[in-house]
């Protein structure tokens, strides 16, 4: 991941422990700002909800990036108004949200237990066919940008990307 601090900044990683990072910015707040940077999408599954707990929505200003899943939509020349957009990503959607419709185009936040091989095999036991269309968009807008459109049951035993996008079409 690239490092966008200068040596004079202080610098705190943000790891699941999340106290201790809200702490930290209350601290710096008494007497300065403070930047929160983070990849993804900052509200949707990601440190705002945190934040907006912890300091007036009024202090904030978000300023973000593309999102992860427009860019891959946009990758795939998909249009994206009629897909359901579901997070992986510390958690798990319940079934019925994951249930196959045909027609029905999913977009999905992955992580390290729900990835490209995990996710695949939860939906075909939940009744997606094998032969539906898989995009895995890994490392979105870097050097290294990997994109594979595959089939549910053929990414299962593609190489395995975690903390990416995942688009299936039904």
């Amino acid at each position: 991941m690239a490092d966008f601090g200068r040596a004079d900044q202080r610098q705190i990683p943000i790891t699941g422990d999340i106290p201790p990072v809200m702490a930290a910015l209350r601290a710096r707040l008494v007497d300065g700002d403070a930047v929160v940077m983070v990849s993804g999408d900052p509200g949707y599954y990601s440190l705002l909800d945190a934040l907006r707990r912890e300091f007036p929505s009024e202090c904030l200003s978000v300023i973000p990036g593309l999102s992860s899943l427009q860019f891959a939509f946009a990758r795939l020349a998909l249009p994206w108004h009629d897909a359901d957009l579901l997070s992986f990503h510390g958690r798990r959607p319940p079934d019925e949200s994951l249930a196959y419709r045909p027609g029905r185009i999913i977009g999905m936040l992955t992580d390290t237990k729900y990835h490209s091989q995990t996710i695949p095999e939860l939906l075909m036991r939940l009744g997606w066919p094998p032969e539906t269309k898989a995009a895995v968009c890994a490392r979105l807008s870097y050097e290294d940008e990997k994109i594979l459109q595959t089939t549910l049951q053929k990414a299962v035993t593609e190489e395995k990307e975690t903390h990416c996008v995942m688009v299936v079409t039904g």
